[in-house]
């Protein structure tokens, strides 16, 4: 069974399309952002990153006709009871940029010294004419740092301590970061799933 050539990204995250492209690249597939069709955001009504990823994917899916993949991500802070979790792309408010998220959360953590914390990710991948959906997951420990350090990356990065590094997931180069992050090990997953499903 052949392979798709063209996957839509339910996203119009610029960070996630520039590592999601990267990662598939393997699968000599395109990767399109949704916003490139016209597509809506969906809203993400799960309570589970599973269930946001295979929302997701499945509106990008309907609107365009294309296979889609989603991912759905957040960071759990040990400390604060795994939150931000499923809310930490608006943990400081629906629309909040990811300087506020950050702030919001170095506020909450103040001084702790427990700062654990994982980033999580679910992928799923969605096609026309295909019942199952197809998930992947992939999870990166480290710490919350006290202070912004790195310029690189999205959303919590500048404060996520990578301890295999030493460094701020904000001070890696993309293919550091690809490596070990959690959206890399999920792609990594699904890009061998889809490899076996259709024996690329």
């Amino acid at each position: 069974m052949p392979g798709p050539t063209t996957l839509v990204l339910a996203s119009g995250n610029p960070g996630k399309l520039r590592e999601l492209a990267e990662l598939l690249s393997p699968l000599g597939v395109t990767v399109v952002p949704q916003s490139d069709f016209g597509v809506s955001e969906a809203d993400e009504t799960g309570t589970t990153f599973e269930e946001n990823a295979l929302i997701k994917a499945r509106h990008a899916m309907q609107a365009t006709g294309l296979p889609a993949v989603a991912d759905d991500s957040g960071l759990g802070v040990d400390a604060l009871g795994g939150r931000p979790g499923v809310h930490s792309a608006r943990y400081a408010g629906p629309g909040a940029s990811d300087e506020a998220n950050v702030d919001k959360l170095l506020a909450e953590l103040g001084e702790r010294e427990d700062r654990g914390a994982a980033f999580h990710c679910v992928v799923c991948f969605v096609a026309p004419n295909q019942d199952e959906p197809v998930f992947a997951r992939g999870e990166w420990r480290g710490e919350i740092l006290r202070e912004r350090r790195g310029t690189g990356g999205f959303g919590y990065d500048p404060v996520f301590l990578d301890p295999a590094s030493g460094r701020a997931s904000a001070e890696l180069t993309p293919d550091e970061k690809n490596a070990r992050s959690h959206r890399g090990k999920a792609l990594s997953a699904l890009s061998e799933q889809l490899s076996q499903r259709y024996g690329a």
